[in-house]
């Protein structure tokens, strides 16, 4: 199952798969997005950042065992990184609702919209 979850979420929900090890908040925006904004890694998550294209090739790099959470701008490329991985036998995933425009409502102000 995906769990769809808002950015102010994201913690209660890596709580929740704590007994999984160390989460990874997957961004799966494009590079230059990422430069635009970005969000900070905390203390109970490891950011990876896979553009949406590359995720395929580099599913070996993704421990299916490890609870992640997928980010893209609005929420959209994330559920299908979601998705995907679901398929694929990942089965702690999460699509960050809203995505980082959400993120920058919710949980930090400073991280620019575009």
């Amino acid at each position: 199952m995906i769990d769809q979850i808002r950015p102010r979420e994201l913690t209660s929900w890596i709580a929740r798969h704590r007994d999984a090890g160390q989460a990874v908040v997957l961004d799966v925006r494009e590079p230059a997005e990422w430069r635009t904004a970005s969000i900070k890694p905390g203390e109970d998550f490891t950011l990876l950042t896979m553009p949406m294209g590359s995720v395929p090739p580099r599913l070996s790099e993704l421990d299916p065992e490890t609870p992640i959470a997928c980010l893209c701008h609005h929420g959209g490329r994330s559920m299908q990184v979601a998705q995907f991985l679901h398929n694929q036998g990942f089965n702690r995933v999460a699509n960050i609702a809203g995505g980082i425009n959400a993120w920058a409502d919710e949980v930090d102000n400073t991280v620019p919209r575009y």
